[in-house]
């Protein structure tokens, strides 16, 4: 039991804040006339949340998903390029001369154009 007291007390913690949350949910838990009124001072919405966007943003997210994770490998890199030497910096350019090539690919194939 010893061995498990620290995964049950943060069980016990989640289960805690779950409860809370769930609570002061019901507490302050409205009529849905409120769900469609603009908060504050903001404009009333003039399409639905879940509306459909243009094929374009998937694209356009890909891209930016992928230079995203490029710099998720760039981090720990640059941690341990001093004590790996040349051949980490010949491997990055390595990596980087790929994600380019995606990125004429990409300029080739008019993911980039908007119009």
């Amino acid at each position: 039991m010893g061995r498990y007291a620290p995964v049950l007390a943060m069980l016990g913690l989640a289960a805690a804040g779950v409860g809370t949350l769930y609570l002061a949910h019901l507490r302050t838990a409205v009529g849905a006339q409120s769900t469609v009124a603009a908060f504050q001072s903001g404009l009333p919405p003039r399409e639905h949340a879940v509306s459909r966007f243009h094929v374009r943003w998937y694209a356009i997210s890909l891209l930016f998903l992928a230079f995203d994770v490029e710099m998720l490998f760039m981090y720990p890199w640059a941690v341990v390029v001093a004590d790996v030497g040349t051949p980490a910096v010949v491997e990055m350019f390595v990596f980087l001369g790929l994600l380019m090539a995606g990125v004429v690919y990409a300029w080739r194939e008019g993911a980039l154009r908007w119009g």
